[in-house]
């Protein structure tokens, strides 16, 4: 009975909208073509010359035929579109509505035998002229109106050339034809079957390889790379191809950005160096991810940073009935409510808590009373050279004292599974903030029984454009006209960016039966000097533009990262982003003796903490940085140090 309301409502509203005049004049014209396509269908049956005995036939069944298709048209809504914007959507409701209406005559005519005699061929040829003139006459209007608003347009924008002639990019080329800003001079594609065609009025000219020859025939100085579905390999061969010949790149999101897998003109945007560094999309075990996390409460602690947020986003794409978004920073929490609370449909009711994961009474009180089913641990102090002086007890204290408080509070609470976000910083630390995540790594380990709460560890490198990532600072760096400073010029990382990271520490804590620590697969580790480079020419500049200065090792800073320590080793998992590392772990004596020490750590000299740590990570190997710097700096000379 509602769907018979709502339905008869939706048929109101159409007969109400036919007061409009630009729909009455719509309903005139179909009604006008209807009888004209019956007419032409009796003359073109006849050679233009209907005998007598015909006209009346065809004049009476007209009288009941033409009323009838009517509405046939508006039960199939053929008033709700705009002319304007006509396109294939429009054509099948036409289809529809005229061919069931077709069926409709013929099966009047053949129970009730109406007086008179109508041709077999006119009920043929009455519906395909029918389509004809209503498609056709749509079109034709969306043509002339579109020609009309941007065909002058059309001459005077930007030369632009696309890369890529995939569906991304004949969606892009429609928003393209009306802009006022860009002008598609063609396309490139490798795909030599697609070579000479043309797409929407724009050639198809050559392969991405001749971008040189057709940027400098058609005058060209911005290419859009506009390959969302290639892999990251071509996307950056595309961008080292036309940053070659000094164009201005712009690109679309990639497909795992592309929500809906329409791409325009508003998402265009310039190459960053993410781009270059991003990877393939991570293939999530989403049924399994549903069973872990929908309709259950969860945790995230350091919910404001930028792992953290974005679990938070991950997380709610799976409907928890609860998330609690947990950090000590206030403002970094209204970041993150104020984004959530712009979502039209939020899927899960969210709680923002602002707490120290040090402090037992306030974190047992949550727990009890929230109960939730799976943490996620991310609250962390991550500065290397912060934490390394002045602040080394405060490192110990926050990522061991901290991470401790919470897990065993979880386990308290029979929290099903504790997933801890540690770090590659972990592996052979060489500075104090590595060591302490590789205490609460034994920590975790030492909290695990063989029932109960399932602690869980993920270890992985830099994240793309983190609060203390480098590329936001090479960024700004170059903005002001430099020096871009980079430590060492052998210094390498691992980075991957932030939703990947996020989706396999997801995955890893469904996969995940209790003191594993999962190693993330961090691909090609990257130079920093070649980042800084590829930043430079991306931003349209050359190396002799911006200055690049080696600056030498900060404290605790290491010239390249590792993810297995030296007596490890890994052990492969059902998905190929992850290894499990078989590692050194610890039992609970041991977890209580580490407390114990942290304690006395609150006033005790720096010196002291570093040497003593040295007794709970064995493979930890504190380094002066300063020497490092120094030796540095007197490597390269007072002519080498900079790069132009």
């Amino acid at each position: 009975m509602p769907g018979f309301k709502n339905k008869l409502r939706d048929h109101w509203s159409q007969y109400r909208r036919m007061a409009n005049p630009r729909t009455a004049a719509a309903v005139l014209h179909d009604l006008t073509v209807a009888v004209a396509a019956w007419y032409f269908a009796f003359a073109l049956r006849f050679n233009f010359q209907i005998p007598s005995a015909f006209q009346d036939s065809m004049l009476q069944a007209m009288l009941w035929i033409v009323p009838l298709q009517f509405v046939f048209f508006i039960n199939f809504g053929l008033y709700r579109g705009v002319w304007r914007f006509a396109s294939l959507p429009d054509l099948k409701r036409i289809l529809f509505a005229v061919a069931t209406a077709a069926a409709t005559v013929v099966a009047v005519i053949f129970m009730t035998k109406p007086h008179g005699v109508i041709p077999r061929s006119v009920l043929i040829l009455d519906p395909m002229l029918l389509v004809l003139g209503m498609g056709g006459s749509r079109f034709l209007y969306r043509y002339w109106k579109e020609h009309r608003l941007y065909g002058a347009f059309h001459s005077q924008g930007q030369p632009v050339l696309l890369l890529g002639a995939g569906t991304s990019a004949i969606n892009l080329l429609k928003d393209l034809t009306r802009s006022q800003e860009w002008r598609v001079v063609g396309m490139l594609d490798d795909d030599e079957a697609m070579h000479g065609r043309q797409l929407l009025g724009v050639k198809v000219l050559g392969n991405i390889d001749d971008i040189g020859y057709f940027s400098r025939r058609y005058q060209v100085e911005h290419v859009i790379v506009a390959m969302p579905s290639a892999s990251h390999q071509q996307r950056r061969a595309a961008v080292e191809k036309a940053n070659a010949h000094a164009l201005t790149i712009l690109t679309v999101p990639s497909v795992e950005d592309l929500m809906n897998g329409k791409v325009s003109i508003s998402q265009i945007r310039r190459v960053e160096v993410e781009d270059l560094l991003g990877r393939e999309p991570v293939q999530l075990d989403t049924e399994g991810m549903h069973a872990l996390l929908q309709a259950q409460v969860v945790m995230v602690s350091g919910a404001g940073g930028s792992i953290g947020s974005e679990l938070c986003r991950q997380i709610l794409a799976f409907k928890p009935a609860k998330l609690i978004c947990l950090d000590i920073s206030e403002f970094a929490l209204y970041k993150l409510e104020q984004e959530f609370s712009a979502m039209s449909n939020r899927p899960a009711d969210i709680e923002y808590v602002v707490g120290d994961v040090k402090n037992a009474e306030r974190l047992r009180h949550l727990l009890q009373q929230t109960k939730p089913a799976v943490i996620f641990h991310a609250a962390a102090y991550k500065h290397v050279p912060m934490m390394e002086t002045g602040n080394v007890s405060e490192a110990l204290h926050n990522n061991v004292l901290g991470t401790y408080t919470l897990a065993s509070l979880a386990k308290e609470a029979g929290v099903a599974k504790f997933v801890l976000i540690s770090t590659d910083k972990a592996v052979n630390p060489t500075n104090v903030m590595g060591a302490s995540k590789r205490l609460a790594e034994m920590v975790c380990q030492g909290l695990q029984e063989s029932h109960g709460t399932r602690f869980v560890i993920v270890r992985f490198g830099n994240v793309l454009g983190s609060s203390g990532s480098v590329i936001p600072k090479f960024r700004e760096q170059i903005a002001k006209g430099g020096p871009v400073t980079v430590t060492h010029p052998d210094i390498t990382r691992y980075f991957m960016s932030i939703p990947e990271a996020t989706q396999l520490v997801m995955q890893a804590g469904l996969m995940g039966k209790g003191s594993e620590i999962f190693v993330l697969d961090m691909g090609e580790s990257v130079k920093i000097a070649d980042l800084a480079r590829d930043m430079i020419k991306l931003s349209g500049l050359q190396d002799d533009e911006i200055e690049i200065v080696f600056t030498g090792l900060r404290p605790g800073e290491k010239l390249y990262e590792e993810l297995l320590a030296d007596d490890e080793h890994t052990l492969p998992t059902p998905h190929e982003k992850l290894r499990i590392a078989i590692a050194r772990s610890a039992d609970l004596t041991w977890v209580h003796a580490l407390l114990k020490w942290i304690a006395t750590t609150l006033n005790a000299d720096e010196a002291t903490i570093k040497q003593e740590l040295k007794l709970w990570v064995q493979e930890y190997q504190h380094q002066d940085t300063t020497k490092v710097a120094t030796e540095t700096k007197r490597t390269l000379g007072p002519q080498s140090s900079t790069l132009h």
